[in-house]
């Protein structure tokens, strides 16, 4: 995604309330992301949220887009869903919407997450895939095979990427995490670096793209420099996380920490994005559990407010040092 801009540093928004977009501002964060409404979108549900952000200083520059599980499961009413995908996307487009993001599980494994104590008692998510190996399919989703689910989503993006290029927009498909290769029975397209590649090799294009995380990069035993490198010189990362890790086991154990611990050299990590010139969204999520946010939620940022002033200001700093180091975009 090469412009002049460089990268942004994002926080995911959960309402448009005034207290919301007023802390988040506060932050230093000028462009924002969040859920998308039902499917089909319209130019006037959007059009508004963009208003609304636009008052307040912010940009909205990415949604997540959901609703269309018939078309993961290549079930009967695909057709119609895949429809109002790409009404949505249009939609977008005459917004002037540059990113949406997507998932494409086959079920997301999420029981396997658990909550670790981290430095001066701080909570921190963990992953064990020990404690979920054996879950069965649930009730009435079944198991699917890996090859049925890359069927699927051949049949999504052939339909999908070519309204995405006329629209303007570009496409972001999450890579999985947890990342282990059977959730409930079923195979998993994006837990690993060869199904990452073999995404973006379906429709060839800079509108069928990844989001680009170094902490999921690095459960699944990646080098996330060298995997940041390849995408982007192939202008398929369209989002950006930003998390550190602990990995144990690949893809099975690890543990996020704070953005300071762990094996992946961020840093490194945003230089590369700032010399590869990439200029969306660099969002650091799932920030640690601080008593400060225990004591005195905040919704609008996930309830986790304390948490993100950290991410936000460590994210700024490196990319500041990178942007010194790489010279600005």
């Amino acid at each position: 995604m090469p412009t002049n801009s460089g990268p942004k540093i994002t926080l995911w928004l959960n309402n448009l309330e005034e207290a919301t977009l007023r802390r988040v501002k506060q932050l230093g964060v000028d462009h924002v992301c969040m859920g998308g409404p039902k499917i089909p979108w319209t130019t006037e549900k959007l059009g508004g949220w963009i208003e609304t952000l636009g008052a307040a200083g912010l940009e909205l520059r990415l949604l997540m887009i959901g609703g269309f599980d018939d078309a993961i499961y290549g079930r009967e009413g695909r057709d119609e869903q895949i429809e109002q995908v790409c009404a949505s996307i249009r939609a977008a487009g005459q917004v002037e919407l540059p990113v949406i993001e997507y998932n494409f599980y086959a079920h997301r494994i999420t029981e396997g997450y658990f909550e670790v104590e981290g430095r001066g008692g701080a909570g921190l998510l963990a992953f064990d895939y020990e404690r979920v190996r054996d879950l069965p399919p649930l009730e009435g989703k079944g198991a699917y095979p890996l090859e049925q689910m890359w069927e699927n989503v051949t049949y999504f993006l052939k339909a999908v990427v070519p309204m995405a290029e006329s629209a303007g927009v570009r496409l972001a498909l999450h890579p999985n995490d947890p990342p282990p290769p059977i959730s409930r029975g079923s195979g998993q397209i994006m837990g690993s670096l060869e199904g990452w590649k073999r995404l973006v090799d379906i429709v060839p294009s800079p509108h069928n793209g990844i989001t680009f995380d170094p902490g999921v990069t690095r459960e699944i035993g990646e080098d996330p420099v060298e995997v940041c490198r390849w995408f982007c010189e192939r202008d398929c990362v369209n989002h950006a996380h930003y998390r550190n890790v602990e990995m144990r086991v690949a893809r099975e154990q690890y543990t996020e920490v704070f953005l300071d611990e762990g094996e992946v050299d961020m840093f490194a990590v945003m230089r590369e994005l700032v010399r590869q010139r990439y200029s969306g969204l660099v969002y650091p999520e799932h920030p640690p559990q601080l008593d400060a946010d225990r004591e005195n939620s905040f919704p609008g940022a996930g309830g986790a407010y304390s948490g993100f002033a950290y991410t936000i200001g460590y994210a700024r700093a490196m990319l500041q040092a990178a942007t010194a180091v790489e010279g600005p975009a």
